[in-house]
């Protein structure tokens, strides 16, 4: 199985670091499917906004709802990222080099959300690489039968995984000898 996760030790760390992994492999001339999170800060010092954008071109779509400023729950909007999930389980093609889903995160552990998205890229053979939090890991390792590989949230060690997990790597890297 071709799944790692990574857990990044400051909030919002994990998203930063997967954005940046989707674009290296655009630059490499990889194909991604899956999501990254990008996070707004809110001038009221509230929660930040939370938007995903759907890999590799978009659409942006925000996942975060507003409760209040007194508001104590999950602000995560479920239809929003069940759109989200729609439109990444349409875009995963055979020759998609890597899934990228931004976490793996409540719905998920309750199985919704990307679940079936991973599943359905496994069974492909893509590899898939997931962002976590310390809440989920037990969940995450249940689903993955403690098969996932946990990666250090350092671009090298995402790269050199991928590099590991896929011969996409190796193609591209004949396609520039070649030029």
């Amino acid at each position: 199985m071709k799944i790692a996760y990574t857990i990044a030790p400051a909030r919002g760390d994990t998203d930063l670091l997967l954005c940046r992994f989707a674009q290296e492999l655009g630059v490499r001339g990889l194909k991604s499917a899956g999501t990254v999170q990008i996070n707004t800060e809110c001038p009221d010092a509230g929660p930040c906004d939370m938007d995903v954008r759907v890999l590799p071109d978009g659409p942006v779509i925000r996942i975060s709802q507003s409760l209040g400023p007194e508001a104590k729950g999950c602000r995560l909007d479920p239809d929003a990222l069940e759109t989200a999930v729609g439109l990444v389980r349409i875009s995963i093609r055979p020759e998609t080099d890597c899934l990228i889903v931004n976490k793996f995160g409540k719905h998920e552990a309750d199985g919704r959300g990307f679940r079936d998205v991973i599943a359905d890229a496994l069974s492909l053979d893509i590899p898939v690489v997931v962002g976590l939090n310390a809440l989920n890991k037990s969940a995450f390792l249940d689903f993955t039968g403690g098969l996932g590989e946990e990666l250090v949230p350092d671009m090298r060690a995402l790269i050199q995984w991928l590099e590991r997990a896929s011969i996409s790597f190796d193609k591209a890297a004949r396609a520039d000898a070649a030029c």
